[in-house]
């Protein structure tokens, strides 16, 4: 088969120590009135005060919205975007996790198109290009910086949903691993188990016949030669330097290599996608009201032992990225090698071992393994095909913290 490769990402990304100070000059070019959006806790920083200085600096007029809360209420983008209409911007600077991320790229498009967020549910519902963004990401682990997608809490409903558009992608990506410096050590480490999940299961995804329709009818397509080589070299960042940039916080080196992890692995899944560990991990983070990137690292181990049959030669190759095997070792042990590597990791940075250890209740096993397999679009990008027993199995399994198990399903 011929190469086939798709990508979508920023128009520009600057990535290093000190990229923060460019913000003025960058945001010059793309608009004169900036809405900033950020949280209560980093707005109170000197790196944030500094980062606004540099915007009116440049000749810009700010207003900052500093209200964004975890997950990203869909009532709280709602009343944000009306507090800030009035301002008219014409460019908005999202700074801060992913949850400050997903929020800009929500108020870009509802100043844009207007309506409410429900409007846009689903993949493809943006009619058009929204108010540039420039995306500064605090943490190493969403890349929601350089990824299509943005992720939001509905009260109306049990799950989380998503807005999936080529369109919600940042303008300017500006990642500075200095603002990951002051990252306490628990959430340095759910985030870097995030952005490994979403490398694996990028790499592993479902490959696709790719038709001239495939890039146009799908946001997320599985797996291909340019997601590949982002993936691949994200799980080799986060197997040498995760554990390191969790332990010793103001090692910049190992901060700096997570943190291009993290957008590798978003630029990865942002076409790639993601599939069963985050399926899975929806109805689970409703329920344990637990963080996702906890969830889905809780799950990946179960996941890849589930896939292995389907995805043997990728999770080798995880296995050599992560230093766990040789290029030339037997292939079905390289896998294996790959699965105890990460539950050597994850274990290592305090993730949980399994999802009754996250606080999933047994009486809910069922209900989970129902409504992660109604998530479509993750499911149909699961290299293994998954149907209602197996998924009841793997979850069961990952339940139970059974590898050996998860392997059966």
């Amino acid at each position: 088969m011929t190469l086939f490769g798709a990508l979508r990402l920023p128009a520009e990304i600057l990535f290093g120590a000190g990229q923060r100070h460019a913000l003025g000059r960058v945001a010059q070019r793309l608009g004169q009135r900036a809405l900033v959006v950020t949280d209560a806790r980093f707005t109170a920083t000197p790196a944030f005060a500094g980062m606004v200085a540099d915007l009116e600096q440049a000749g810009l007029v700010v207003q900052v919205h500093d209200a964004v809360l975890p997950d990203v209420p869909v009532a709280s983008v709602a009343e944000g975007v009306a507090a800030v209409r009035g301002f008219e911007p014409d460019l908005v600077v999202g700074i801060g996790g992913g949850s400050c991320l997903d929020f800009a790229k929500c108020a870009a498009l509802l100043l844009s198109h207007g309506g409410a967020l429900q409007d846009y549910y689903g993949e493809f519902k943006v009619p058009g290009p929204v108010l540039p963004l420039i995306a500064v990401p605090t943490t190493a682990g969403t890349g929601s910086e350089v990824t299509p997608v943005a992720v939001i809490s509905d009260a109306e409903r049990t799950l989380k949903v998503g807005i999936s558009s080529p369109y919600l992608i940042s303008r300017v990506a500006i990642c500075d691993p200095e603002l990951t410096l002051s990252c306490p050590p628990m959430l340095s480490a759910i985030a870097g188990a995030d952005a490994l999940t979403h490398a694996i299961e990028a790499f592993t995804a479902i490959k696709r016949t790719p038709d001239a329709a495939l890039t146009q009818e799908h946001v997320f397509i599985g797996k291909n030669a340019l997601t590949d080589q982002q993936a691949l070299h994200a799980i080799g960042l986060l197997g040498h330097n995760l554990e390191r940039a969790v332990s010793v916080g103001e090692d910049l080196e190992a901060r700096s290599a997570v943190m291009m992890a993290a957008m590798a692995a978003g630029a990865a899944f942002g076409t790639a996608g993601t599939a069963a560990a985050h399926a899975i991990q929806y109805p689970v983070g409703a329920l344990t009201h637990t963080p996702h990137g906890l969830g889905v690292a809780a799950l990946l181990p179960y996941v890849m032992a589930y896939n292995r049959p389907a995805c043997e030669t990728e999770l080798a190759q995880v296995a050599v990225a992560l230093g766990a095997a040789e290029a030339a070792d037997d292939r079905g042990h390289a896998a294996q090698a790959a699965i105890d590597a990460v539950v050597r990791l994850f274990a290592a940075i305090g993730i949980p071992r399994s999802l009754g250890e996250l606080g999933l209740p047994t009486d809910q096993l069922d209900w989970t393994a129902e409504q992660a397999l109604g998530i479509g679009r993750l499911i149909k990008n699961n290299p293994r095909p998954l149907d209602l027993a197996t998924m009841r199995r793997l979850v069961r399994a990952a339940h139970a913290g059974d590898l050996a198990a998860a392997a059966e399903a």
